[in-house]
């Protein structure tokens, strides 16, 4: 059954009773007992009017027994509107004491009764529940308020205000509901007759019920006032902006349409149906392929059934002018005369024989298969070799568009496969960019860096690299952007690194790795004469003529201030040069300037490299190593000691795992073969073994140290020294035999640049000395061994004794480094094997003098 439920006031407003007598008269008749109707969403004033809905069985027979009364009824207020059959606590105690004026009954059961509030009333005790509530009531008269003060008059005024504000925020006229307003006299009345018509909860509605004193109620009901007001000045705000919203699109629509109209009459029809026509026109001429054509027109159809200013036909607009601007069938002509294309290789670049071959290569089989697919190159080599530059030569060469994309530190895979166009801000990778700025779909593409790409939680840029790479994939290479196929087949991808170690697998496994060796002291001197000094001289305002820099000007500059595998400490110390010859220029001197090997410790300072670093004599216990590093070839000294105690193996200098275990299989070997070379063979109980490779700070690791370790080992142990222009690369098996390393090109040349005349390589390595110059072979020996027995007769200065136990003079132990003299002076002693046997050479600087004469 339906709860009754509140109405609304009758549409003349509140009635209001012409006099006091007739209020006093009717509270003076009202009965002490009397039905209770309970409502549940209103409170119901005096002189209130208002239709109510009756549902609920109980409220039914309470208006039946009202009716059959004196039509008196007490009008009660549920404290939770949700109960469907209150009881006595469910109600509040103060209500309204109404009569009931007319009573209608609707077809489906309900009551519709029209009430007037006559009086407030408070409920001594209910009578009865069943079958309708019944209460003993005592009514509460209406205070009289004797004298109005001026405060009082403020406050009716103030109220009057208030609620004309609220009628014209609201739109309703007030000229009527003013006109009874302003005719009440009495604060109490003014209050209950306000407060029937303002929009309140029913806890505040009830709190100004209950208060008798006219005064307090009508200061409750000016400060609901002032919260209306509030409320509703909010409420036309928001109403107002909206409305100039409507209003801004409608006059935008009503505009637009009239020039529409205007140009019509005008003959000028260049209106959006003609802009969309062009967009189709585009399309078509772009030449896309016909599942990228019947993309692009289903868009266009989207976007002409759109509102032009509506975001999403934005979006589809800009991706409209994406698939319009890109090269779908643009190809530059490649210049394939291969003499030419050899001619600017050679202007551009001082030797990298192999990268060139491989270009001309590529022209020879473009030229007589057309449809080739674009290779997949990988420059590695140390820093400063010219790799990045080497893409700007072939480009050149090939006559083709070039494009240099930065791949170093890039951790988001959207920058190569682009976002979705959901995002906001969605643009496409950096590939399809790329192909949009060349204008062509045949480009040179050179991706730099491509060893430091990482990865993070936006993804791995790596793997997405994978499908661009790939010959047999990228000819349908999709954007996340475009979300349509592109045939990127055509491309020359060129990538660098610096070393392989970081590039994962799959992805170094479409790529043909092109290794870009270190340059020798001639070839940097013969660059730095036809690139760097030009280069240097125009930037820092010179001319040639003014700026003199002799060859062996230059090759001490290589060879005393700079120590890499590339150029680009050259091109700063010639640079630092012409700026201080700039400068005399600037202060009026008149040139030429010239630069000599005499005075370029005045341009440059000291020499920071010298030759003269290189130890004339070495201890026992030392030899010279070769190491490659991602920037070049390095020297390494690997220093050993022996010191009484119970055969400890002691390693320092930040050694990684495989060097230490090359030294453990290095030790192994001396013990194996401690009789062989004269070493005690009960060292490895007596004695403690050091061994400790300089630069402490810096990470060491790789097998190619496992020859300089047994050498500097049995020197050691042996006490003899090893020739101070050796030096020595190679792996080591416990077998004694001498495995093959890498980076033979990068040591000879690092031997070289450090002095060594001598160098001793893995036989299986024999082959990689093709790629040395013959000039740098000139300028130092290579021996080539297999076992680890041919070193010995090359390193050391005086060959042990077969069976000798290394039993030392005392003369040398209280005097070592005078046995290292006297051992330097003896000849070394003939290999038994003819083709192991060589002749000693020299030092790097023989001692001058009479001993020398007599040696």
């Amino acid at each position: 059954m339906s709860a009754p439920a509140a109405g609304s006031a009758s549409p003349g407003g509140p009635q209001v009773e012409s006099g006091a007598e007739d209020r006093l008269q009717a509270e003076a008749q009202i009965p002490q007992t009397m039905p209770v109707l309970p409502v549940r969403d209103i409170v119901v004033f005096n002189y209130m009017i208002l239709p109510l809905f009756v549902g609920r069985e109980k409220s039914v027979k309470a208006v039946d027994a009202a009716l059959s009364s004196d039509r008196y009824i007490l009008i009660l207020t549920q404290k939770d509107e949700t109960v469907d059959d209150p009881g006595a606590d469910d109600l509040y105690q103060v209500g309204t004491v109404g009569m009931i004026m007319r009573m209608l009954k609707m077809p489906d059961g309900r009551l519709k009764v029209l009430v007037q509030g006559l009086a407030r009333a408070r409920v001594k005790n209910f009578i009865q529940s069943e079958p309708f509530h019944m209460a003993e009531v005592e009514a509460l008269p209406e205070q009289e308020v004797k004298e109005l003060r001026p405060e009082h008059e403020a406050l009716m005024r103030t109220s009057r205000e208030q609620s004309d504000k609220i009628l014209s925020l609201r739109g309703i006229s007030s000229a009527d509901i003013m006109g009874v307003l302003n005719n009440v006299t009495e604060p109490g009345r003014l209050a209950d007759l306000i407060a029937s018509n303002l929009r309140m909860k029913v806890e505040e509605a009830q709190k100004i019920l209950e208060c008798i004193e006219p005064i307090k109620r009508l200061e409750m009901v000016n400060t609901q006032l002032m919260k209306e007001v509030e409320v509703a000045s909010m409420q036309q705000k928001i109403q107002n902006m909206a409305r100039e919203g409507m209003d801004k699109a409608q006059r935008d629509f009503f505009l637009r349409e009239q020039m529409k109209a205007i140009k019509k009459e005008l003959g000028d029809e260049s209106s959006e149906s003609e802009e969309f026509e062009e967009l189709r026109r585009a399309i078509e001429k772009a030449g896309p392929p016909k599942e990228v054509r019947k993309e692009a027109l289903k868009q266009l159809n989207r976007l002409e059934s759109m509102h032009p200013e509506s975001s999403e036909a934005t979006v589809i607009r800009t991706y409209l002018d994406w698939l319009v601007e890109l090269p779908w069938k643009k190809l530059s002509r490649d210049r394939l005369d291969i003499k030419a294309a050899k001619t600017i290789l050679d202007e551009d670049h001082y030797d990298l024989e192999k990268v060139k071959e491989r270009i001309l290569e590529y022209l020879s089989v473009r030229k007589l298969n057309p449809k080739m697919k674009g290779p997949i190159l990988c420059f590695v080599g140390p820093p400063g070799v010219g790799k990045t530059s080497l893409g700007r030569s072939i480009a050149r060469s090939l006559g083709r568009k070039f494009h240099r994309m930065s791949l170093g530190g890039m951790r988001d895979e959207a920058e190569i496969r682009g976002h979705r166009r959901t995002y906001i801000g969605a643009m496409p990778g950096r590939i399809v960019q790329a192909m949009k700025q060349c204008g062509t779909r045949n480009p040179v593409v050179m991706l730099d860096e491509i060893d430091k790409l990482g990865a993070d939680f936006r993804g791995d840029p790596s793997s997405a690299l994978l499908e661009v790479l790939d010959p047999e994939q990228n000819f349908s290479f999709t954007d996340h952007y475009l979300n349509v196929p592109f045939d990127l087949s055509k491309v020359m991808f060129i990538c660098t690194a610096n070393t392989l170690d970081t590039i994962p697998g799959p992805l170094l496994d479409r790529m043909e790795v092109i290794r870009i060796p270190g340059y020798t002291e001639q070839e940097k001197v013969h660059i730095a004469r036809r690139f760097v000094l030009p280069r240097q001289t125009k930037e820092n305002g010179l001319t040639e003529k003014e700026a003199l820099f002799s060859d062996e000007t230059l090759a001490k500059i290589v060879r005393d201030y700079t120590r890499e595998a590339g150029l680009r400490n050259v091109e700063r110390e010639i640079g630092s040069i012409c700026r201080k010859m700039a400068r005399k220029k600037a202060e009026g001197e008149k040139g030429p300037f010239k630069a000599t090997p005499e005075n370029l410790h005045k341009y440059l300072g000291a020499p920071k490299f010298l030759d003269d670093e290189r130890e004339t004599v070495l201890p026992p216990g030392v030899a010279v190593g070769l190491a490659w590093t991602p920037y070049g070839g390095e020297i390494l000294h690997i220093e050993v000691s022996t010191m009484p105690g119970t055969g400890k193996l002691i390693l320092t200098g930040k050694l990684g795992d495989v060097m230490k275990e090359s030294a453990q299989a290095a030790l192994s070997l001396a013990r194996a073969r401690a009789d062989q070379y004269g070493i005690a063979p009960d060292f490895h109980e007596k004695r403690d073994i050091h061994i400790h490779v300089p630069a402490g700070a810096t990470p060491k690791d790789g097998p190619s140290a496992g020859v300089t370790l047994v050498t500097a080992l049995i020197s050691a142990l042996s006490e003899t020294p090893i020739c101070a222009d050796l030096a020595m690369t190679g792996e080591i098996s416990l077998r004694g035999r001498v495995l093959p390393v890498g980076g033979i090109k990068e040591k000879i040349l690092a031997a070289v640049s450090h002095g060594m005349r001598r160098v001793i390589i893995p036989s299986q390595n024999k082959k990689d000395l093709e790629e040395v110059p013959a000039e740098l072979l000139k300028r130092i020996e290579v021996k080539t061994v297999e076992r680890i027995e041919e070193i010995w007769p090359l390193a050391c200065k005086k060959a042990p004794a077969k069976g000798d136990k290394a039993k030392a003079a005392p003369a040398e132990k209280a005097a070592p480094k005078a046995a290292a003299e006297k051992a330097l002076k003896e000849p070394a002693k003939k290999a038994v094997d003819k083709k192991t046997t060589e002749k000693k050479t020299a030092p790097a600087k023989a001692p001058k003098g009479p001993k020398a004469k007599k040696k």
